[in-house]
C-alpha cells in the first residue's frame, strides 16, 4: 500500500479468531479520524471477519495486501 501513512499497527499473527478482529477494534477505538491503522493477521477468517466489521462500523477499508504466505496486512482509515 504504498503512500499510506499507517497510524497504528499491531501484528496479530499467531493470534486466531476473534483475536485479530479484537486488535482492529481496540486500534480504532483509540486511533484519532482520518488515521489509518492495520492488522496483520494469519488467520484466514480475517480476511472476510474484519473487512465485515469495518463495513459495519461504517469505517473506511483502505486495503489488504499479503505480506508474507499466510499473512494479510488489514487497513482501516477512522473517518468519523
Amino acid at each position: 500500500m504504498d503512500g499510506i501513512k499507517i497510524t497504528k499497527e499491531s501484528d496479530a499473527r499467531g493470534s486466531f479468531c476473534p483475536g485479530p478482529l479484537m486488535e482492529m477494534i481496540r486500534l480504532v477505538r483509540s486511533a484519532k479520524v482520518g488515521d489509518v491503522v492495520a492488522v496483520i493477521s494469519g488467520d484466514e477468517g480475517s480476511k472476510k471477519d474484519i473487512p465485515a466489521w469495518i463495513q459495519k462500523a461504517r469505517y473506511e477499508l483502505v486495503g489488504m495486501e499479503e505480506v508474507t504466505a499466510g499473512a494479510t496486512r488489514i487497513l482501516c482509515r477512522k473517518n468519523h
